[in-house]
């Protein structure tokens, strides 16, 4: 196993990890809160590889749009992107009890009737 990088270590990939896109920055904010004091160096590696992508294809990979491919397909991304994909169990629970947008109540329609002749 890997050996547990340092609070500078961490400040560092934190920072190097801001994102122009919110919603690369929902994943990686995610990601530190529920793995910070217990990233591993090679979790930090995979994650400076994400880091290293456009904002879209990283956006792209976090939505299971794509998987990674070529120098991407790697144990270290393929780790921190699983760790970055899945909710906590918190936001798991949140789903399942979300019933969803109301539906609609089905109207019930009747013909127009019709005016009477003269």
């Amino acid at each position: 196993m890997s050996a547990l990088i340092d609070e500078r270590a961490l400040s560092k990939l934190r920072w190097r990890c801001r994102r122009g896109l919110l919603e690369n920055d929902l994943f990686v904010e995610r990601f530190f809160a529920r793995s910070a004091g217990r990233i591993t160096e090679r979790q930090a590696e995979g994650m400076l590889a994400l880091m290293d992508l456009a904002d879209n294809d990283l956006l792209d990979l976090l939505l299971c749009r794509k998987e990674p491919e070529g120098e991407l397909a790697r144990d270290d991304v393929i780790e921190v992107l699983h760790l970055m994909r899945t909710p906590s169990a918190t936001e798991q629970r949140q789903r399942d009890d979300d019933p969803g947008p109301p539906r609609a109540r089905p109207v019930e329609t009747r013909p127009a009737s019709t005016p009477p002749s003269h």
